[in-house]
């Protein structure tokens, strides 16, 4: 069973996203604007006679290969992968290119528009907003400044469900620092 071409343009027509067929690499590219991302060039790519789905932006990240901070840039990227669903990450040695890619085995299953259009959605939402932001900040410093979305989605979690928790921790940790250190004069 699997997926073909033809049932993810249809996909893709139903977004209004225009795309063309490469149809010696059995893919179809495509894109969209994003605000960290220069060129997000998006590919929909089928394996083993339909029997496996890619969609994956290619060269997302570029000079990594012989930056100061590629050990910090890479295990970045491991983080992410590990914060998120379905996201993974690739860096090819050879050149360098550092490719964002959801895949996974169809076999006989069909490829459903609503699995597609997660695939799409999460890999454009996880890369332009939460990954290129924070691989830039590493590119830069060489230092992760880890997942603020996430930490504030668990303040906002642990206000809702526990009113006042937030002042008990804050003053906690206040105190703690100052037990921490001396006094100067």
């Amino acid at each position: 069973m699997g997926a073909n071409l033809t049932q993810i343009a249809k996909y893709l027509d139903n977004l209004g996203w225009e795309y063309r067929f490469d149809d010696e690499e059995d893919r179809i590219i495509t894109g969209v604007e994003a605000d960290h991302l220069e060129d997000f060039l998006i590919v929909v790519q089928l394996d083993e006679e339909g029997k496996f789905f890619r969609v994956f932006a290619p060269q997302v990240l570029a000079g990594v290969q012989e930056h100061p901070y590629k050990g910090a840039i890479l295990q970045t990227m491991l983080a992410i992968s590990w914060e998120t669903k379905m996201l993974q990450w690739e860096y090819d040695p050879s050149d360098g290119e550092i490719r964002a890619i959801i895949e996974f085995p169809l076999e006989d299953s069909i490829l459903t528009e609503k699995q597609f259009n997660r695939c799409l959605s999460g890999l454009i939402q996880i890369v332009d907003s939460i990954a290129m932001p924070r691989l830039k900040e590493v590119m830069t410093t060489g230092h992760d400044p880890g997942n603020i979305e996430l930490g504030e989605r668990l303040l906002l979690s642990i206000q809702e469900e526990a009113p006042g928790l937030l002042e008990i921790l804050e003053k906690a940790m206040e105190a703690r620092k100052k037990r921490g250190s001396f006094p100067h004069e």
